[in-house]
């Protein structure tokens, strides 16, 4: 017979909590994915189909899309940015440090890219695309939800302390002189 300290069933309190919050992080950065290829997926659409960009602006979509700043080495920006929607929805399904670590890595390099490219909008092209905002913002937001995430500790799994043998009969006596 073992008789085990309570110090197992808080750290499995413990874990348990860390998942669920672990959880609901996912969900969200999941959702913000999505709506972030749904983005991605529209403007590189809109680049190879060759229409408007649907704008509320006074043109600023137009020329901020037609402008230099839009392509990186012939590639469209909006594909990037598809892509690393794409990857950090990926990295959700990496379990531990790995894919914590990765969807972070992806966001940060996404928030920075995204940080240049509005620098580019207000200061160079004079023009903001309320779809890069969008994006912007998302990328934003997902490097924080994914630093959260990797700096975030898990509890420690601890293993149930058994009770030296002559502790263990020296309970189970008191419990049987009680009864």
């Amino acid at each position: 017979m073992t008789v085990a300290v309570g110090t197992a069933v808080a750290a499995d309190d413990g874990r348990s909590r860390f998942a669920a919050a672990d959880r609901r992080l996912r969900i969200v950065i999941g959702v913000l994915c999505l709506i972030g290829i749904g983005i991605g997926t529209y403007l590189t659409y809109v680049h190879y189909a060759g229409i408007k960009v649907v704008c509320l602006s006074s043109g600023g979509c137009e020329t901020v899309q037609s402008s230099v700043y839009s392509k990186l080495d012939g590639v469209p920006v909006a594909v990037l940015g598809l892509g690393g929607y794409i990857g950090i929805l990926i990295t959700l399904f990496i379990r531990g440090d790995l894919g914590r670590a990765a969807g972070f890595g992806l966001a940060l390099v996404g928030f920075l890219f995204s940080m240049y490219l509005t620098y580019r909008e207000v200061f160079t092209i004079k023009a903001i695309c309320q779809w890069c905002v969008g994006s912007a913002v998302l990328m934003t937001l997902l490097a924080i939800l994914t630093a959260i995430r990797v700096l975030r500790v898990e509890p420690a799994t601890v293993a149930p302390k058994s009770v030296p043998r002559a502790e263990r009969r020296r309970i189970e006596r008191r419990q049987a002189a009680r009864r």
